[in-house]
């Protein structure tokens, strides 16, 4: 639970954060630039937020 249960739930709450405690710096700044920039543009469609949300929270579990 520790090496993925803990960035995973992080992550579910704060896109990116799980990435950078693990230590994925610059995977964590691409996903707040990405989904800042999805989030702002592709608000209306709410699907293509959603699977990069939950992109974000599947990688920040299973990436090592």
């Amino acid at each position: 639970m520790q090496k993925h249960g803990i960035p995973a739930l992080i992550s579910f709450f704060l896109p990116g954060l799980g990435q950078l405690i693990k230590g994925q710096i610059f995977k964590a700044l691409m996903i707040w630039v990405v989904g800042g920039v999805i989030g702002f543009f592709l608000w209306w469609t709410f699907i293509i937020p959603f699977l990069f949300w939950a992109w974000n929270v599947y990688d920040a579990y299973n990436s090592n």
